[in-house]
């Protein structure tokens, strides 16, 4: 164990980026084999896309990356955290250290985004893709991604892990959420299975249908456990049947160009029909509910 984490400790930047990028080869060639959707969009061009938001995102990740390092540090040079208070084994501090990134840095985040209106309309950039598939993963709006790192480092204070777990969590992290959003026909029985302790396809599939209370449901990213135990979590019989997207934002002139996927949160709220509203005191349309854009 010791030497996993040296690995991971001294791994270079390059080498993950590589691992990353297999990742998205690998579940981009799987879906086409046998996607779940029979998507009838311009695939390339949605790849495309998402890719401008996967740029945005590392500049903001890396411009941000010394910080969460620098928490990893000081937490560890003062003892700080919950990795310095148990007395177990090594694994199971590892995985405790994991659990707590999970729960802070993308469980937590997640349901904030959700529930705090100003967070929710940068969040909902993810959620205009009306047809999901892995490179959805990467779709998220620049401003979303200051929040998750942001989140990112109070969970590494809290965790008190050394950095060498940090870097295990982002990496797992972004495997997952490649793989739970990936357009793939996940054996069913399996994925039900999995689901008990991990994020699964068809589980986060629910979350992206495109109005409440699925779309409200199902906010972890690698293990399930917490919207089990903060009863968040939600299935359905048939993922197949669920029509992806918000249903504020169902227009390709809204859902697929650049620019208004950028200004969305920078603009006036709207309801469900696509008027627009001054303020939630406003708003008598179905979902999204009062205290979302």
């Amino acid at each position: 164990m010791e030497a996993f984490l040296q690995f991971f400790e001294t791994i270079p930047s390059s080498y993950r980026s590589i691992l990353l990028a297999s990742g998205l080869l690998i579940f981009w060639l799987w879906e086409g084999a046998v996607p779940l959707f029979n998507f009838s969009f311009r695939r390339y061009r949605h790849l495309g896309l998402n890719l401008v938001f996967t740029l945005s995102t590392l500049i903001v990740n890396l411009s941000l990356a010394f910080l969460i390092v620098k928490s990893a540090d000081w937490a560890q040079s003062q003892q700080f955290g919950i990795w310095h208070v148990l007395d177990v084994p090594l694994w199971l501090n590892m995985l405790v250290g994991v659990l707590t990134l999970d729960l802070i840095g993308a469980w937590l985040v997640h349901l904030v985004e959700h529930k705090v209106r100003w967070m929710w309309k940068f969040h909902l950039i993810h959620h205009t893709d009306t047809t999901v598939d892995v490179t959805t993963a990467l779709r998220h709006h620049p401003g979303e991604s200051i929040f998750r790192a942001l989140f990112t480092i109070a969970a590494v204070l809290i965790a008190g892990a050394p950095i060498a777990v940090v870097f295990v969590y982002q990496t797992a992290s972004a495997l997952f959420s490649q793989f739970n959003h990936a357009n793939i026909n996940f054996p069913r029985g399996l994925d039900r299975l999995l689901s008990y302790i991990v994020v699964t396809p068809h589980m986060h599939k629910v979350h992206h249908h495109y109005e409440q209370p699925l779309t409200d449901t199902n906010y972890g990213n690698i293990f399930s456990i917490w919207d089990r135990i903060f009863q968040t979590f939600a299935e359905v019989d048939d993922t197949s049947k669920l029509t992806y997207g918000i249903d504020t934002h169902m227009a390709a002139s809204e859902n697929d160009d650049l620019k208004n996927l950028l200004a969305i949160p920078f603009q006036a709220y709207r309801a469900p029909d696509g008027s627009k509203f001054p303020s939630k005191d406003d708003f008598k349309g179905t979902p999204p509910p009062a205290d979302k854009a």
